[in-house]
């Protein structure tokens, strides 16, 4: 009986009222069963790092705005309802096809629900609405300092007043 959900996690901060995320729903594009805001640090450049090597014109990993830096499932969108109908999500849950996504990419998670969701969306894009990145505004900085600075800038920028923190990494949450 239950067609849309928010789920999260636990460690957020609102800034807003959590009606406005469920409004969210109304923006899904035709086909969308998820919504998702895009990972803020480099973990799929690093994770990815053979298929990227194997594929040096791929976006796969790549920042914003042009590239596929994966998802962060901190705050998740879900319309169960579009999910029930839509035979290429219910497809993609089979394990076979999960096994042939992670030999394609080489890929071998351990973000659970948010690596399956990244690899999903590196193949079908179409499946998912990007949530803005002030809806799930994350703080963790960790790749920063484990060889990524160069390039760390590009992925944790996010413009726009904050709507929701997200303290991932054990990551304090600025006060009021």
């Amino acid at each position: 009986e239950i067609t849309r959900i928010i789920q999260v996690d636990l460690d957020l901060k609102y800034k807003t009222n959590i009606r406005d995320l469920f409004d969210e729903f109304d923006n899904f594009p035709e086909g969308a069963v998820i919504g998702i805001a895009r990972e803020m640090q480099p973990v799929y450049r690093h994770t990815f790092w053979q298929y990227r090597r194997e594929n040096p014109q791929t976006k796969v990993g790549e920042p914003p705005p042009d590239g596929l830096p994966g998802f962060n499932s901190g705050v998740l969108l879900l319309n169960l309802e579009a999910m029930r109908q839509s035979k290429l999500y219910n497809q993609l849950l089979e394990p076979t096809m999960v096994q042939k996504l992670t030999e394609k990419y080489h890929f071998k998670g351990h973000l659970g629900d948010q690596d399956f969701f990244t690899m999903v969306g590196m193949e079908h894009p179409e499946l998912f609405h990007v949530l803005d990145c002030t809806w799930n505004r994350q703080l963790c900085t960790w790749w920063r300092d484990h060889g990524y600075s160069d390039v760390f800038d590009q992925y944790f920028q996010c413009e726009g007043e904050v709507r929701i923190y997200h303290g991932n990494c054990n990551t304090p949450i600025p006060e009021d």
